[in-house]
């Protein structure tokens, strides 16, 4: 009896420290911007969905930082992929005094978002970004954990021109940031290599009817087309390619034509067997932690992987990294140690370069199998 007891007032004891220890928590809050309404809001839930994996991960290590005990929070915003929310949501994660920020997903909300954080000091990892222009600025407090526009645009007509031997391309973008950098970049590698571009059109990150665009393209008879922009459009724009009869043409994209949600949006077209497309990175099988990492989120968020969710939980692991390294949770002492980072992460090895660029960036291509997305390299 006298022992129950004494293992009795222990158990209480140990059990009132903890609790007394998670009062004394700090909490630390993760910003996180991506559209979660709108078209693209199933990148967004995807995007979300891997910093709060990540958040819970970290909540398991009863970190300990400067001292005290440390509870991790995402405080979540929605950009609804518009450059103008994506400023508003980056000044409120500002005035909240977030210590630092995983986002956005589109270049367009990414660019103009990074100069708010640079002017209130809050550093951002982005995950999903690839417009080059986003590093130009060389702001401390950015940061991008995937390949850029450069190495997705010029893998895909590097593959166009020498694995393929296509000979004539049409180009079509969406005007956005993203859209119209990485098919800026698919021309110029293109053309370079012989390629002729016998057709450029453009469009919005809204339109769903293509069959203009798709019949003056159909006119001059290229071997593919290559689109710069968001599944919402390149789904519909599949279906209208195969109403057309254009079930020949090669159709080729960056990563953000590159999710399982494409499947679905094409609608069973013919045509999505002809798509290729770059995501920059390694397959999710070839990742260093990817596939246990994958059956995890798979148990967790069924259904709803997309192409982001692993560097987003890489990123959130970044920012934590630096601030254990820095021993502070404040942006101005943890900052400097964010472009020393050299993480193990789920997607790669992660070092930055000086201006924030992951160093040695990997490229994957892709194409549809019986519907499903499958690596090709």
């Amino acid at each position: 009896m006298q022992m129950k007891m004494k293992l009795s007032v222990a158990a209480t004891l140990a059990a009132v420290a903890a609790i007394a220890s998670a009062q004394d928590a700090q909490v630390v809050k993760i910003g996180h911007v991506a559209p979660m309404s709108g078209a693209q809001a199933h990148y967004g839930k995807d995007n979300e969905n891997g910093v709060r994996m990540a958040i819970e991960d970290l909540n398991k290590q009863n970190l300990r930082i400067g001292g005290k005990p440390v509870k991790f929070e995402i405080q979540a915003e929605d950009d609804a992929a518009d450059p103008k929310q994506g400023t508003a949501a980056a000044q409120k994660l500002c005035d909240s005094r977030v210590a630092g920020v995983v986002g956005h997903l589109n270049s367009g909300t990414t660019i103009p978002a990074s100069k708010v954080y640079n002017d209130c000091g809050i550093p951002h990892v982005t995950g999903a970004a690839t417009n080059p222009a986003l590093t130009k600025p060389g702001y401390k407090t950015t940061y991008r954990i995937i390949a850029n526009d450069n190495a997705l645009g010029a893998a895909l007509a590097l593959h166009a021109a020498d694995t393929l031997k296509l000979k004539k391309v049409a180009i079509i973008d969406d005007r956005t940031a993203y859209g119209q950098g990485v098919a800026d970049v698919f021309k110029q590698t293109a053309q370079k290599k012989g390629m002729q571009v016998v057709d450029q059109q453009f469009t919005t990150d809204k339109a769903t009817d293509f069959m203009a665009i798709l019949t003056a393209i159909k006119s001059k008879n290229p071997d593919a087309i290559f689109f710069g922009g968001m599944d919402p459009q390149a789904g519909p724009m599949l279906r209208q390619m195969e109403q057309l009869g254009m079930t020949n043409v090669k159709y080729f994209g960056g990563d953000g034509i590159c999710t399982s949600e494409i499947a679905k949006l094409a609608g069973g077209a013919k045509t999505l067997e002809n798509v290729i497309c770059a995501v920059g990175g390694s397959s999710i099988d070839k990742m260093p932690g990817g596939a246990e990492w994958k059956k995890k989120y798979d148990a967790k968020f069924p259904g709803q992987f997309q192409v982001y969710s692993p560097y987003t939980y890489d990123a959130t692991f970044v920012l934590v990294d630096a601030m254990k390294r820095a021993n502070s949770t404040n942006p101005k002492d943890y900052i400097p140690h964010l472009g020393k980072t050299s993480y193990k992460g789920v997607t790669a090895n992660i070092a930055f370069e000086p201006n924030g660029e992951l160093k040695n960036p990997a490229t994957t291509l892709y194409t549809y199998k019986k519907g499903e997305k499958t690596p090709m390299n």
